[in-house]
């Protein structure tokens, strides 16, 4: 029985009739599923700018294939627009409203399934984390992503904005140059170009089964992204009838393929967040530590930026993602017994995909000729992070640093000393109070990593913090830092001078003081006043867990 049944036939059968008729039912429609389009659409951000279009071309052939579309809307916000600023704050927190404003439309209008359509970097887990809470079927549609921009023969960013300004404060570009730069960088619609969140969020949905094969790398503005959407209505009116749920396929072993993929690609650290949310709200076990185990075993294959050479487009020349699952399923490195949204196993999907990457392109290298041996994303643990921090080691030349600590009690606060000129070589840089609850919201610092790496710091600066970082970030930078300052973590006992160690080899984040001295310095702290109270906020600031889980608000 669908669940609209309880609308179209249920004791309130004339009232509720009556008001579906007049949103287009008519008396054959009543015995049809009813899908609910969840339309990210909004002309904040180049990133969801195109998806009405995507969403009408869903729509019509969701109404072909037999079911009655009804579209709703849900928020976005640009996080490359509110970067740097007290908008960012509520980058982390839109996740949760847009998975809250999903499940609440759904299961207020007993949707019989959910095609989400969504294109900046919170669109997708938030959708996923609905999927999970509600377990009707379900598919995802990346928005797709956004062309390079050039510059002479450089292909251009949004990161490429950022660094620029670190470069034009360092004195290593004038201001004509600067300009020039911010006026390419993002060309027209579509999520950030390289493989930073957006595109690491829909490569991993693309690998656990939730969209369709080939989709997560599909430029915004080529034809073939609106043929895909289309194509997903299709696939999730067959998943209704066949009564497929996301909780069938969001399992341990999907999301081992997700990490698995991530780690390939060399994708953003965000996902590690993403992930263990995604699978708090499913029930399956997944910690931290297991991101850290999967590394060890899988290699960077894909030249990508932001520490590669090459951005998404290139990647889908070279056969995307269902080319990298091959060769990682090849080399037993992917459950390929996992079911997909369109009911094969990912053994099926990939059966007629080369076993080799096409031998005209480097994006894709083979195993045998690995871009890094082993994953990216480590997880770091020690006395500053006995709950686990997050760092990308990929393209750091310096994996180990220990400096003394430049504490500051803010991204603006960090930003203004890095743009003075204030770090200098071997500084370890501590930003907190940015986390979960401090911020709260735990912002990207993408802004202060950004100028270390413009005034040529990269590879002499570590930066760690109990807030996040953008895809785009690279560098001896460590997120995530649990537990935060907020809540009494030891990060929040760091002074001034202090020293620290950053060892990615070692899989360390230490500070080098002693265990009297700290303990000490924690029965002088004391928790700092709330910098929100009320608002969306304050309320996420009561409610949210730690980033080692997830930072979800849900709970129980």
């Amino acid at each position: 029985m669908l669940r609209s049944d309880a609308i179209t036939q249920g004791l309130q059968r004339s009232p509720n009739r009556a008001m579906l008729r007049a949103v287009g039912f008519r008396d054959e429609d009543f015995g049809k599923p009813i899908i609910g389009i969840a339309n990210g659409y909004s002309t904040i951000t180049p990133c969801n700018i195109g998806l009405n279009d995507l969403a009408r071309r869903a729509e019509e052939a969701a109404h072909a294939s037999g079911a009655m579309p009804q579209m709703f809307g849900t928020i976005t916000v640009s996080d490359g627009i509110s970067m740097g600023t007290e908008g960012m704050k509520y980058s982390l927190v839109s996740r949760e409203v847009i998975a809250d404003s999903i499940e609440t439309a759904c299961n207020a209008q007993s949707m019989d399934g959910l095609l989400a359509i969504g294109g900046c970097d919170k669109n997708m887990p938030g959708a996923m984390l609905a999927m999970a809470r509600m377990n009707i079927p379900a598919i995802f549609v990346y928005g797709g992503t956004i062309k390079p921009g050039r510059l002479g023969p450089c292909d251009l960013t949004v990161v490429s904005a950022f660094e620029a300004v670190g470069q034009y404060s360092g004195g290593l570009i004038d201001e004509a140059q600067l300009t020039a730069i911010e006026r390419n960088a993002c060309p027209g619609a579509g999520s950030c170009g390289g493989m930073f969140t957006a595109n690491t969020m829909s490569s991993a949905f693309e690998a656990m089964g939730l969209s369709l094969p080939g989709s997560s790398t599909m430029a915004a503005e080529d034809p073939e992204k609106a043929d895909s959407a289309a194509r997903s209505a299709e696939v999730l009116v067959q998943a209704i009838t066949r009564d497929v749920r996301p909780r069938d396929l969001i399992t341990r072993e999907a999301l081992e393929n997700a990490i698995s993929v991530i780690m390939a690609v060399g994708g953003s650290t965000n996902s590690v967040l993403h992930l263990l949310a995604i699978a708090r709200t499913t029930g399956v076990p997944l910690t931290i530590d297991d991101f850290e185990t999967i590394r060890e075993r899988v290699p960077v294959i894909c030249d990508l930026k932001p520490s590669g050479r090459y951005v998404t487009v290139d990647l889908h020349r070279a056969g995307g993602i269902p080319q990298v699952m091959k060769l990682l399923l090849d080399a037993g490195l992917l459950h390929g017994d996992c079911r997909t949204i369109e009911g094969r196993t990912i053994r099926e999907v990939l059966a007629d995909v080369p076993s080799q990457p096409p031998a005209d392109q480097d994006v894709i290298r083979p195993l045998s000729n690995p871009l890094y041996a082993q994953g990216h994303l480590a997880i770091l643990k020690g006395n500053l992070a006995s709950e686990g921090s997050v760092a990308k080691i990929s393209g750091v030349k310096n994996p180990v640093i220990t400096g003394p600590a430049r504490v500051f009690e803010s991204e603006e606060s960090a930003l203004q000393a890095i743009l003075a000129g204030a770090i200098a070589a071997g500084d370890v840089v501590v930003i907190r109070y940015e986390g979960p609850v401090g911020g709260p919201g735990m912002r990207e610092m993408l802004s202060p990593t950004a100028a270390i790496i413009g005034q040529g710091l990269g590879d002499s600066v570590a930066l760690i913090t109990d807030g996040r970082f953008s895809g785009g970030t690279y560098g001896m930078v460590v997120g995530h830092v649990a537990p935060e300052a907020a809540v009494g973590g030891t990060i929040a006992l760091v002074q001034e001078g202090d020293s620290i160690t950053v060892d990615a080899p070692a899989r360390l984040l230490q500070l080098n003081v002693a265990p009297e001295e700290l303990e000490r310095r924690r029965a002088a702290w004391k928790r700092p006043e709330p910098r929100y109270r009320t608002g969306v906020l304050g309320k996420y600031a009561r409610l949210v867990s730690s980033s080692s889980v997830g930072a979800v608000t849900d709970q129980p």
